[in-house]
């Protein structure tokens, strides 16, 4: 990002050079945004509120704090250390504080879903525990359906993403200082947040394939409340060398404090050349958002079918009635390109994308998908011919078992072949053999497939 302007008054604004700058590493999937708490205006019954400071308000009354003997205003970190200093349980903390947010009905801000909305973004991370992130992705992307990989840190269960950033199939949101939960698994007090940054600085407890991201990327820390020495020290951690060092990457500083710090402004000035302050994250995102759309305006009347289209990965949970599709990993593409061809004929399909999960648990999910889907589209290939034993083969084996209730002629396996593989030689179960396959070349859905299967579901469904 450009440095020409660590001359101007720290924390006014970007100059049009910087902006031009940021929105062209944007379009590279060269910067990932760093999302802290003060994004986190919520409407309550007592009207707009950044949500840390309902909640400490909530947890005071639910743990019976003393907020008269806490300094004015209080935060959670206030309400946990008076609590535990009244020789509370811990855990009861965290248990209250996970029903307080579960039974609220929080819509994601405006500010979230403004970032949620930029297609470039693929990897966000999250200093905050709450969900309000990742539902502003799930609507602002996939219509409200639970279709983002959340990840979460802990000291003691080392989470990292699972590839690397450029082969990620959905956008990730990972929370760096943990997820709701009922256990003391995240960060509510600055207790809690020493104990996580002194674990994610020890080698052997750190998420490699995350720091590596965020070391070599442009960073966006948009509304964080870090103070002085930490932002200091997480700016280094995620640099992983001397801010002074020359890099080839940079960092802006959006929220509404770190102007005020004149010690850290000064360090950063003298110290971390490519680290820009901005004041204001809420007003940071509503300019990036407008100059993004400004900048995009000219294109909109063009055909946008001459470029490429981004992958809209399925849903983790199986929607009802949908076509289940089992696929060799190295089939993916094709399998992308069926499930695109038979959505644009009305029909809703799933497939598995998770499979890093392994265990019973994920065993037990793709039996019951299996059966409760409609269809089960078994794909055939060079590579299930190579590939003697997989997992794709065990749920040949699920589907089989399904149809030995169903009556003789009912449809329920429709095998489809993605290249030359001959259904003749192909190495199948024999009950698949003696069915028809269709074929899709490279994944590629006729016309007339698509409507027959929407035939099929709709004669099924009266």
């Amino acid at each position: 990002m450009s440095t020409n302007a660590t001359s101007q008054p720290a924390g006014s604004v970007l100059d049009d050079d910087a902006w031009d700058d940021l929105i062209s590493f944007i379009e590279e999937r060269r910067v990932i945004p760093i999302i802290g708490p003060e994004l986190l205006m919520v409407d309550t019954d007592q009207g707009p509120r950044l949500l840390h400071d309902w909640l400490a308000e909530k947890l005071a009354r639910r743990l019976n704090v003393d907020v008269t003997q806490l300094p004015q205003p209080y935060t959670l970190n206030d309400v946990v250390c008076w609590f535990l200093s009244a020789r509370g349980r811990r855990e009861e903390a965290y248990v209250r504080l996970r029903g307080i947010l579960k039974d609220a009905t929080f819509e994601p801000p405006r500010a979230l879903r403004r970032l949620a909305s930029i297609p470039e973004f693929d990897l966000f991370v999250s200093t905050t525990f709450d969900p309000l992130l990742e539902s502003a992705i799930n609507l602002e992307r996939f219509g409200g359906s639970p279709s983002t990989e959340v990840l979460s840190y802990a000291p003691n269960r080392v989470a990292d993403l699972p590839t690397e950033r450029d082969r990620l199939v959905r956008p990730v949101v990972y929370h760096l200082f943990g997820r709701l939960s009922s256990s003391p698994t995240y960060v509510i007090s600055d207790e809690d947040l020493l104990e996580f940054i002194c674990a994610l600085q020890s080698e052997h407890l750190a998420p490699e394939k995350l720091f590596h991201e965020l070391e070599h990327n442009h960073l966006l820390f948009i509304g964080s409340n870090f103070s002085n020495w930490l932002a200091r020290l997480f700016l280094r951690m995620a640099k992983r060398q001397r801010l002074s060092d020359p890099r080839d990457v940079g960092e802006i500083m959006a929220d509404d404090h770190t102007s005020e710090d004149h010690r850290l402004v000064s360090f950063l000035q003298q110290v971390s050349v490519r680290t820009r302050i901005y004041t204001g994250a809420e007003r940071f995102v509503d300019e990036l958002y407008e100059r993004l759309a400004a900048r995009r305006k000219p294109a909109v009347s063009s055909e946008r079918s001459a470029g490429p289209t981004r992958f809209l990965p399925p849903s983790r949970e199986m929607p009802d009635n949908a076509v289940f599709i089992s696929y060799a990993r190295e089939d993916l593409p094709a399998v992308q390109e069926i499930k695109a061809g038979l959505e644009a004929a009305g029909i809703t399909t799933w497939f598995d994308m998770d499979r890093l999960e392994g265990g019973d648990d994920y065993d037990r999910k793709i039996q019951r998908n299996i059966a409760r889907c409609s269809y089960f589209i078994p794909v055939v290939s060079g590579t299930t011919q190579r590939r003697q034993e997989a997992y794709f083969r065990r749920e040949w084996s699920y589907a089989i078992d399904r149809a030995r209730n169903m009556a003789d002629g009912a449809l329920f396996i429709l095998p489809v072949t993605i290249d030359a593989t001959r259904p003749a030689e192909a190495l199948v179960p024999d009950r698949f053999k003696a069915l028809h396959f269709t074929q899709l070349p490279g994944g590629n859905v006729p016309n007339e497939f698509g409507q027959r299967l929407s035939d099929f579901m709709r004669a099924r469904q009266s």
